[in-house]
């Protein structure tokens, strides 16, 4: 019998090599929209191969069991190991100086800003993160196929022009950089992961306290 607690960090460290590819493809291209665009394949094939990221999962903690927070902790432990591998693969190409100089300009401002800020840009991602993976749901299971795919390309899309954080995304960029500036990574990331799991529970939060939704 398949082990679950072991399916979960598996399937999180396949989100993180995705989301990986997405980064890479994302600095690949000198135009923004077109980055942005194309860094959405990351996100589109995590919910469509049904791995696991935290982002994708963190909002349910809101009206699932508490056990339910064992899986999304694995499914972010996953997650980060896929983002670490993903990024150590890049930095053995004949791209990685090209990658490592492009994600260093992203994390600059990232890990330069002030807590609060920092927070709230994770906060505002994590509410786009929801949006997408239970708007693709949604799609889906009333046949919607092309509404799915907008649902994750568009709030992507704009998480990445507004340059809010996401923790999995930032990850994979700091370890293609080659893990520089660790001790201002260290509370950066603490309080994305936080901002994060806060902006994706908000929608669900509110849904169940005002109209009893239990997604």
């Amino acid at each position: 019998m398949r082990n679950k607690y072991v399916a979960f960090i598996a399937d999180g460290i396949l989100s993180g090599v995705m989301l990986c590819i997405g980064c890479a493809v994302n600095l690949s291209v000198e135009l923004r929209p077109l980055g942005a665009f194309l860094f959405s394949l990351g996100l589109f094939a995590i919910i469509r191969l049904k791995f696991g990221l935290y982002t994708g999962k963190a909002g349910y903690m809101a009206v699932r069991p508490l056990r339910y927070v064992c899986e999304v902790i694995l499914t972010l432990a996953g997650n980060i190991i896929g983002a670490a591998a993903g990024g150590a693969l890049l930095n053995i190409t004949r791209f990685s100086e090209m990658f490592s100089n492009g994600a260093g300009d992203i994390l600059i401002d990232k890990l330069s800003d002030s807590y609060l800020s920092v927070f709230v840009l994770a906060f505002f991602c994590g509410i786009l993160m929801f949006v997408a993976v239970e708007g693709n749901r949604r799609a889906l299971a009333s046949g919607d196929s092309v509404g799915g795919l907008f649902a994750v390309v568009i709030p992507v899309m704009a998480f990445i022009l507004c340059g809010f954080n996401h923790s999995i995304a930032d990850l994979s960029y700091f370890f293609i950089n080659g893990c520089e500036n660790a001790q201002k990574a260290v509370p950066y990331f603490m309080l994305v992961i936080i901002g994060n799991a806060a902006g994706c529970m908000l929608i669900p939060c509110l849904k169940r306290l005002v109209h009893g939704e239990m997604f």
